[in-house]
């Protein structure tokens, strides 16, 4: 019986890990899509595409994107809890997945309806909305953030398997570790909420700024 259960859970877990790949995908790829080739589109198109864009493609994107937010969430929680993983490397990448799954749902989502509501109000021969730059400002800090996120998460989520000095349980990390690591993280999340773009706003600045926040953060955990 024993084993029997043993074989069920592992079953279950690898099943939890299958839905977070495959939703993560979906996310992800639409998170490099959006801020990687149609960010860049927008900055040559004229007025007419980008409205076409925004009320007909940006909304089924969104959709994919959002959802797959969610699932990947849910399924990450539910691999956690099954596997009982609280390695300091996996919990320091579910910790970046969560927040950018909350700056999906509270930040990018809500102002991105914002946006499009607009656009199909424009399109109709009415006025935009005011709100619209003010919300697609938000939108796009807190996507760039994601994309900040998006690296560093990755490699700590692979890390979980192949870096074996980052699977020590996050109870044992030093205090001085766990205030360095989630701190830079805790400051770039107020950021998105309140702040700028800063070397963000082109896409070789995210890149680069990802590469190193994921240095930053290998060292907090590995050598602090």
């Amino acid at each position: 019986m024993g084993e029997l259960a043993l074989l069920q859970g592992n079953a279950l877990a690898f099943l939890f890990r299958w839905i977070h790949l495959l939703a993560g995908v979906a996310w992800i790829g639409l998170l490099w899509y959006f801020n990687f080739v149609q960010g860049e589109y927008f900055k040559d198109a004229d007025a007419a595409a980008k409205s076409d864009v925004i009320r007909k493609l940006v909304p089924r994107a969104l959709w994919w994107f959002r959802w797959g937010a969610m699932f990947t969430f849910i399924s990450g929680v539910a691999l956690l809890g099954a596997k009982h993983l609280i390695g300091y490397g996996i919990i320091v990448g579910a910790v970046l997945g969560t927040l950018m799954f909350l700056n999906v749902w509270l930040i990018i989502w809500p102002n991105q309806k914002t946006v499009i509501a607009s656009a199909e109000k424009a399109a109709a021969g009415g006025d935009p909305d005011p709100a619209a730059a003010g919300a697609l400002a938000k939108a796009g800090l807190a996507s760039r953030t994601n994309t900040l996120f998006s690296i560093p998460m990755l490699f700590f989520m692979a890390s979980s398997v192949h870096l074996a000095q980052l699977g020590i349980p996050v109870t044992q990390a030093g205090i001085l570790s766990l205030a360095v690591v989630f701190g830079i993280i805790a400051l770039l999340e107020v950021n998105a909420l309140i702040g700028k773009t800063g070397p963000m706003t082109s896409v070789m600045g995210v890149i680069h700024m990802g590469l190193v926040l994921t240095l930053v953060l290998y060292l907090g955990v590995d050598l602090l």
